[in-house]
This record gives C-alpha cells, sequence and structure tokens, in this order.
C-alpha cells in the first residue's frame, strides 16, 4: 500500500510539469536506479540521477518544439534539426 501511494504521489507532481521538466524528472529517477543498481552504492546513483536528468530534459525539450526533432550523429554527438517530410 505504501508503495502505491508514493507511485501515486511521483505521478501527480509530474503531471502539471512542462515536457522538459518532466523528462529530466523521469530520467533522473530512471538514471538514479540504474546506477545505484550497476554500482551498488549511493556515488553510483547520483551519478546516474544526473545523466539521466541531463538525457531526459534534452529529450523532453525536443518534445516541446513542434517540427523538430533530435538526431545523433555518427560521432554520438546530439543535435536538433528539422524533421523529415511525412514525420
Amino acid at each position: 500500500m505504501k508503495k502505491a501511494l508514493i507511485m501515486l504521489m511521483v505521478g501527480a507532481s509530474l503531471a502539471s510539469c512542462t515536457a522538459t521538466e518532466q523528462g529530466a524528472g523521469i530520467g533522473a529517477a530512471s538514471g538514479a536506479i540504474i546506477g545505484g543498481v550497476a554500482t551498488g552504492n549511493v556515488r553510483g546513483a547520483a551519478v546516474g540521477a544526473a545523466v539521466g536528468g541531463v538525457a531526459g530534459a534534452l529529450i523532453g525539450n525536443v518534445s516541446e518544439q513542434p517540427g523538430q526533432c533530435y538526431y545523433r550523429d555518427r560521432y554520438g554527438r546530439r543535435y536538433i534539426d528539422d524533421c523529415p517530410r511525412r514525420y
């Protein structure tokens, strides 16, 4: 019951956020869980939260820009550009 209540509160807190804020929140939470499980310590969870939060914010930011898509080039660099036609 406690877990369900916590999940409800987290979901309600993200409901009024922008797409960028939602992406950052979900990315940070996911990154913290993955980082904590992968390393088994708090430092790994903190690093995972930071990386996940930044990645989630970038992806959420793109979703707020109609007609813009998120790309990654062959060198791993990320950029935003116009979406292809019929997308």
